[in-house]
């Protein structure tokens, strides 16, 4: 076991038992249990001395016990609605990995967009960054990279040896892949939990909604110009390859293609379910107003869709189902979990007085909106460079939220930008899956990363800071 995490495993708990034990008050009496809990959370899931699930599991333990809020109350945010939104939305990424589906679409993709180097970059970046609208930045970015290997691997058996060219191009692909995972599940609900972090904390406390339509408005936009800023900056500024030509990463393309055959029935099938799936998502508000007894939710058609994949039979004397519980065994159920915990953290810091501690003092300061803003986006954005994004908007969401009403602004113009930023890390290879599993290929090195990333990281503080001034302020 590493030190830091021995570390964090014995200095939780330690800082726990000290802040609620202070023989003063640091902001109340029922506010101080409250910043104890948050403490011990917010040092595990920094050093991840345990699984940071599992310290998503402390408030149902903690905030019960401290006499903060009552266990049914508790436990409810771990059954949060938001929850089963998600859920239903690992089951369609399940079954569209199940069937290798979203293979297809990514290859297909690459084949559309030509197979120049520069073109070829930018196919396997609208590839992935397609793929993780719908499923996890990590398995997106798994998919594609065997795929871009095998590219690469065309110019390093070439004639002329790995060149200088050779190499820029293999950084490009590999950090334009790792960058548009990241950037690609900003655009939807369901791309990446942070997004349904602040969407449950907007409905449990605020009593405020935004569906999944009206997060593509402004989600999806900003991952297209995020992903293309991207692009920009690899193949025309940090690692340009001039004069680079080749054209057998076509016949790598069709190769893997025809390694799939023809699409089958159970792909068509998944396919289905999944266009009706966005089609009733898109267009919920226009149906329930069609059909008002209807009151359809997101949550609800993310159920339907699990529902359908489960129970609609491929072949029914057979028995042949598009997926089985069995199959969900790689579902990621600790990020459900961790949902909860972080709910169950903000309706604590929420009812201990917490947040309106932070807005009066905010109210009271007197600072600058603007300047106010670009900070909380900045600090945000190169935070999670360090640690899980999720725990940090499950952990910072709440205080944002305390702050906009301190501003006298609606709470939605602080929080959806500071919300977007945790899903811009670019920089190091732990801040997220996608840059750790491309730093592992053995075609990037850390210092690369880390200068092409830096520079990504203060353009998109900028874009949100723009965001929140311009965009926000006319769609909400």
């Amino acid at each position: 076991m590493e030190l830091s995490k021995k570390i964090g495993l014995i200095l939780g708990p330690i800082a726990f038992f000290i802040l609620t034990n202070l023989p003063f008050e640091l902001v109340s009496a029922k506010g101080d249990p409250v910043i104890a809990v948050a403490t011990w959370m917010l040092i595990w899931w920094i050093t991840e001395a345990v699984s940071i699930s599992v310290t998503a599991l402390l408030p149902l333990l903690l905030l019960p016990i401290l006499k903060i809020l009552p266990i049914a109350e508790v436990g409810a945010n771990y059954g949060s609605p938001i929850v089963f939104l998600f859920f239903g939305g690992f089951v369609m990424a399940l079954a569209l990995e199940k069937v290798n589906l979203h293979r297809r679409i990514a290859l297909n993709i690459i084949r559309l967009t030509g197979t120049t180097p520069n073109k070829v970059v930018l196919g396997f970046m609208i590839a992935t960054g397609s793929l993780s609208m719908w499923i996890s930045n990590t398995a997106s970015t798994v998919v594609m990279l065997p795929i871009a290997l095998s590219v690469i691997n065309l110019l390093v058996d070439d004639a002329d040896g790995f060149t200088k060219n050779d190499q820029n191009f293999a950084l490009s692909v590999m950090l334009g892949i790792a960058f548009s995972a990241n950037s690609g599940g900003i655009a939807t609900v369901i791309g990446t939990p942070p997004n349904s972090v602040l969407i449950g904390l907007l409905e449990n406390e605020y009593n405020t909604e935004i569906s999944f339509l009206k997060w593509m408005t402004i989600g999806f936009p900003f991952a297209v110009i995020m992903i293309g800023i991207c692009y920009l900056v690899l193949v025309k500024w940090m690692f340009p390859n001039r004069d680079l030509k080749f054209n057998a990463s076509k016949d790598v393309i069709h190769a893997e293609l025809e390694k799939l055959g023809p699409t089958s029935g159970k792909e068509k099938m998944v396919l289905v379910i999944f266009g009706i799936t966005v089609f009733l998502w898109i267009f919920r508000t226009l149906i329930n107003a069609l059909f008002p007894k209807l009151g359809l939710t997101d949550t609800m058609i993310s159920i339907f869709a699990a529902i359908a994949l489960f129970a609609i039979p491929y072949n029914i004397k057979k028995g042949d189902f598009i997926i089985e519980w069995k199959d969900t065994s790689r579902l990621a159920w600790g990020i459900l979990i961790l949902f909860g915990g972080g709910l169950a953290l903000a309706e604590g810091m929420s009812s201990s007085g917490i947040v309106d501690m932070v807005a009066n003092a905010i109210a009271e300061s007197q600072i600058s909106v603007l300047l106010t803003a670009g900070l909380l986006i900045f600090l945000m954005l190169f935070m999670t460079e360090l640690m899980s994004n999720v725990a940090l908007v499950a952990v910072l969401a709440p205080v944002v939220a305390g702050i906009a009403i301190g501003l006298n602004i609606p709470i939605l113009y602080l929080l959806i930008p500071v919300t977007i930023a945790s899903s811009c890390a670019f920089m190091l290879p732990m801040a997220t899956p996608p840059n750790a599993i491309v730093f592992a290929s053995g075609y990037v090195k850390i210092p690369q990363m880390a200068r092409v990333g830096f520079v990504l990281n203060l353009i998109a503080v900028v874009l949100l800071i723009l965001v929140f001034k311009f965009v926000i302020p006319v769609l909400f």
